[in-house]
Order: C-alpha cells, then sequence, then structure tokens
C-alpha cells in the first residue's frame, strides 16, 4: 500500500489566518506602544523636576541636538513644604547616551504651532554622569521659553484692528512699486556695508549699549502719566500741520529753501551789528536818569506838544521868512571877512574856555543861573498895589534904647572908616564877595546864600565849614542859620 505524502503549511486555511491574526495583534501592539519605547529593549531612565510641566503629555520626545533619544513614560504633580508646586517627569533614554552628565540641563520646547512640545536635553561636561534612576535637579531646568499664544496675546483688540490696518494700508502702498522696491534694495547693500562697523561697535562691551535700553524704559515709565498729554499734543499738532498744509507751497518752500542764504548772511552781518548793540545799550544806559523822571515831567512835555500843536502851524509864515535869512547868511558866510570873523570867534571860544570851565558848576551844581533868571523876572513883574518890588528904599541899621541895638563903631548905618567890629553883638559886618560856588580850585559847596550868620563875629570872605551843595530847585533848600560866637 502506497504512503500519502505530508500537506503544505498554506494548505490549512486555518492555520494561515491565526498566523495572520497574530502578526496584526503583535503589529498593533508594537505600534500602541512605540511612543512609549519599543518593547523588550532596555532602556536609560530618568527623573527630572520642572517648574512647569505644561502642555507636556506621555509620549512626547526627548532630543539631543535635535535627534531623538528617548520619550516621555510619566508626569507627576509635586508639592513642596512652602505650598509651591511643580512637575516631575519619567524620561526613558537609549542606552546609547548612558551616563547624562551631571551638569546636563534641559528645557521644554515647541514641536509645532499647534502645541506639540518636546524636551531638549542639553548634556553637561561633567565626567560624572547620573545613574538610572536619579532625578534631575529642577535648578539646572532652564525657565521655559515664550510660547505662541503668549506672544499673540499681547495684542489686544484695539492692536489688532491696527495692525490689519497698517498691514492694508503697506500692502495698498506697496502695490505696483516692485521696481522701486528692487532699486531700494539694490540701495541698501552698501548701506549694509557701512552699518557693519557701526553694529560692531554698537555690539562692543565698552559701548554699555543695554544702559540705553534701560534709560529707555526709565523714560517710557516717565512719560507713562502723560501720555494723555502727549496723546492732546499730537492731536495739536496734527490741527497745526493741517492748517500749515495749506500754505505749504509757495511759502513754507520758498521759506526753506531761502533759509541757508539768510543764515549765511547773518553768520556774516551779525559780528559787525555788535558795534551798534554795544552802542546802544550804552546809550539807553545813559537815557535811564531822563527816562526816570519821565512821570514827572511827562506832564509838562504834554502840555508842550498841546501848545505846539497851535503854535506850530503858525510859524510857516516865520519859516518863509527864514528862508530869506538863511539865503542872506549863505551870502555872509561866503564873504571872506566873515570867514575871518569866525576865525576870530573859534579864538575867543578857545581864550573862554578856561573861564566857562570855572563857572561851569555855577549852574550844573548850584543851579545859580536859573535862580538868578527866576529871581530877575519875579523882581520885575511881582509887587503889591504900589508897584512891583523894584524899588530902592534905604534901608538903617537897628536903633533903640535896648544896648544889643545901639549904634557902634564903624557902625554900618553910615560912612565908615573900616568894617564894624563891634563891640556890640549886631555891629559886626557880614560880607563874602566873593562865595564858593563849586568851581576848580574851590571847596565843593554852594556857599552864595546858604551862609551862616555868625552873631557877634566879624566875617568878611568865606564863612567856616562847608554849607553843602544843596540849593533852591535841586533838593531842600538849606534854611540860614544863626551861630552864636565862640
Amino acid at each position: 500500500m502506497a504512503r500519502r505524502g505530508g500537506g503544505a503549511l498554506t494548505a490549512s486555511p486555518v492555520l494561515v489566518g491565526a498566523v495572520t491574526v497574530l502578526i496584526t495583534i503583535v503589529a498593533v501592539f508594537l505600534a500602541y506602544n512605540a511612543n512609549s519605547g519599543l518593547p523588550f529593549v532596555p532602556t536609560y531612565d530618568l527623573k527630572a523636576n520642572l517648574p512647569n510641566a505644561d502642555q507636556l503629555v506621555e509620549g512626547f520626545e526627548v532630543r539631543v541636538g535635535g535627534a531623538r533619544v528617548g520619550v516621555i513614560s510619566d508626569l507627576e504633580p509635586k508639592q513642596r513644604e512652602d505650598g509651591s508646586t511643580y512637575a516631575q517627569v519619567t524620561m526613558k533614554l537609549d542606552k546609547e547616551i548612558e551616563p547624562v552628565p551631571v551638569d546636563s540641563t534641559l528645557i521644554v520646547r515647541p514641536r509645532s504651532a499647534i502645541g506639540l512640545k518636546y524636551i531638549q536635553l542639553t548634556p553637561g561636561t561633567s565626567r560624572t554622569g547620573f545613574k538610572p534612576g536619579a532625578v534631575v535637579p529642577i535648578r539646572q531646568a532652564r525657565p521655559a521659553p515664550v510660547e505662541l499664544d503668549q506672544v499673540l496675546n499681547m495684542f489686544d483688540a484695539r492692536t489688532r484692528v491696527g495692525s490689519r490696518k497698517s498691514l492694508s494700508g503697506y500692502g495698498g502702498g506697496l502695490a505696483g512699486r516692485g521696481e522701486g522696491i528692487n532699486t531700494a534694495i539694490q540701495e541698501l547693500r552698501p548701506l549694509l556695508g557701512n552699518l557693519e562697523p557701526v553694529a560692531r561697535n554698537l555690539a562692543a562691551p565698552e559701548t554699555r549699549l543695554d544702559r540705553l535700553f534701560r534709560a529707555l524704559g526709565d523714560a517710557a515709565g516717565e512719560v507713562a502719566p502723560v501720555a494723555e498729554e502727549q496723546a492732546s499734543l499730537f492731536v495739536n499738532l496734527d490741527t497745526s500741520f493741517t492748517a500749515l498744509a495749506s500754505i505749504a507751497r509757495p511759502f513754507l518752500q520758498e521759506t526753506i529753501t531761502e533759509a541757508p542764504r539768510t543764515e549765511e548772511v547773518a553768520i556774516r552781518d551779525f559780528p559787525r551789528q555788535r558795534p551798534f548793540l554795544r552802542n546802544n545799550t550804552a546809550l539807553f544806559r545813559e537815557l535811564r536818569p531822563g527816562v526816570a523822571t519821565l512821570p514827572r515831567s511827562a506832564p509838562i512835555v504834554a502840555d508842550a506838544f498841546e501848545a505846539g500843536s497851535e503854535t506850530l502851524p503858525k510859524t510857516v509864515p516865520v519859516n518863509e521868512d527864514l528862508a530869506d535869512v538863511f539865503d542872506a547868511l549863505q551870502e555872509f558866510s561866503d564873504d571872506p571877512l566873515a570867514r575871518q570873523g569866525i576865525d576870530q570867534l573859534t579864538r575867543l571860544a578857545s581864550s573862554l574856555r578856561p573861564t566857562l570851565r570855572f563857572l561851569t558848576p555855577t549852574q550844573t551844581v548850584c543851579n545859580y543861573a536859573t535862580l538868578w533868571f527866576r529871581n530877575v523876572a519875579s523882581h520885575l513883574s511881582d509887587g503889591d498895589p504900589n508897584g512891583t518890588w523894584q524899588f530902592i528904599q534905604n534901608v538903617s541899621a537897628p536903633t533903640g534904647p535896648a544896648p544889643t541895638f545901639e549904634l557902634g563903631p564903624n557902625n554900618e548905618s553910615g560912612p565908615s572908616a573900616a568894617p564894624a567890629n563891634g563891640p556890640q553883638n549886631f555891629n559886626h559886618l557880614h560880607f563874602n564877595p566873593y562865595p564858593n560856588t563849586a568851581a576848580p580850585g574851590q571847596t565843593r559847596e554852594c556857599e552864595a546864600g546858604n551862609e551862616d550868620y555868625i552873631v557877634g563875629r566879624t566875617v568878611i570872605g568865606n564863612v567856616p565849614g562847608n554849607q553843602g551843595t544843596r540849593t533852591e530847585g535841586q533838593g531842600r533848600p538849606t534854611a540860614p542859620r544863626l551861630a552864636s560866637a565862640p
């Protein structure tokens, strides 16, 4: 009897189906556990304390230099004794990187814009490594980087609207200007070449650029309380510039065009004006005393102008007659004899100069000339019903039974052989024919009219002492004084 041969493995549908199901189960198992590491593969487990494990989940990668070296297998919240919290993650790492140096650092970084993250492990340089199961301390976890959502949350609704309008404006402004943009980019090349040494200087530690930004921060802090006022300033500037826009052409344009030439003229001419300004300053300094008298003299000047307004129209015929006078003077001045006369007058003036210099203080210091003319005018105009004061009256010396009024020798009431010299108190001559008038070489005093009457003493010439320089018209006049005989 013949022996039958054995059947092939694929000849049994049940066996093929069972193998297929087994392979499918193994594939699903491996795919499900792929994020947490392949089964039966040895790993190097480490734990790490992080200040914040936000958005980290199990299965997220651990990378070194951008290459995956492990996954996160567990996350657990922890609490300190003071109540603050932190997170502890368990990492399954490849055996190839064992051991990780103890001075290694790690940071949580974003993997994509949709929220995926990973832990970036930066190995240190220490020769000592972490043992399996060790914990990386939290001080070696760097602060979390700024997240995209945190950046976007800085822009509030008004900022987003402004950004949208800015993009729309820039888009409209740049549309159709590709050639100009290309030209600008081409022109930027030499600018960037020149910018390189500038940037190098700014980046140098000696420049201390960091202080600039701190100062800008301080300045912004100072300006923040007056932000509303600054905003109103820009609103007002907008109003001002809107008004200036209406005169920008041609007025402002011509002003800007002429400004350089104007500055050149000012630079050239202003130094030449300094002597004039210096002299003008000195003039006004000298005018200051006269200006100080204006409150008192202004009414008088006003009356003079009022009288002049009535008088000056009547001077027209006089001025016409004066024309003939000046013509005659012109003919007279052309006469050679007149020139000789003028030369004589010049010599006369030169010879009178010492006399005038001597007599000038009589008026400038003592005001005697003004007082003389005033008294002469009143002498000829004032008086009583009997006539003016211009009378000649004989004034006799006092007489009477009293001993003080007895006539003594050489009494002033009649002819005498010598000046009256007593013995009575009032029988003494007082005569000052040449009083001091503050002239050069004299005592600076206005003696005439201010002499003391010294009783019981003959005084001929200057009286003792200085009588001062005050006379009527210069201040309170000095009243006559009676001095007793020594």
